[in-house]
């Protein structure tokens, strides 16, 4: 995985009149132009690229969550970067996998969104900034196991996940009307 690539994934990348998913577009644009190293977990200035998933159930009218152990919210799956990921997508199936064993259909993922937010410092990691690419999924079953990262792994309705941060609502959305 480039940086070149990953910014040509971005550049495609339609946010349909939403301004916060442009604004995370632009500025994860700016980290892979400016950092020598934008991929690794340990670049903390301006922060890192992570990936994440949207996995719709296979009547797609449920979204997977997991209850995140150290953030104590409910949120997409995802994570960081490993050296072995091809490419974002495969970063966002890899953390899904992990934190769900969610049993996913082998289609490419469609970047459906994009948010940078800021991580809390703990341990010798500082505050930092996660620039997060969101991948829309479909699961072939209701299946999942919860990872010892998360506290609970649910499948929500979709009618009912305007509690969940503004960004992840509108990847949602945009994952229902792009398929």
């Amino acid at each position: 995985m480039t940086a070149a690539e990953v910014s040509a994934l971005l550049l495609d990348f339609q946010s349909d009149g939403d301004g916060e998913a442009f604004k995370s577009r632009e500025l994860t644009l700016a980290l892979l132009d400016w950092s020598p190293n934008p991929f690794s977990r340990n670049t903390f200035t301006p922060g890192h690229l992570t990936c994440t998933g949207v996995v719709l159930n296979p009547s797609r009218d449920a979204v997977l969550l997991v209850h995140h152990r150290r953030l104590g919210r409910w949120l997409l799956p995802g994570g960081h970067v490993e050296q072995e990921d091809d490419n974002p997508g495969a970063t966002a199936r890899r953390e899904v996998l992990e934190e769900t064993g969610a049993d996913l259909n082998g289609a490419q993922p469609l970047l459906v969104g994009c948010d940078v937010h800021p991580i809390p410092s703990r341990g010798r990691e500082p505050l930092h900034l996660h620039h997060d690419l969101i991948f829309a999924f479909e699961a072939k079953s209701l299946d999942s196991v919860c990872s010892p990262e998360s506290r609970a792994v649910v499948w929500r309705p979709v009618s009912r996940v305007d509690d969940l941060p503004g960004s992840i609502v509108r990847s949602i959305r945009r994952c229902l009307t792009q398929r």
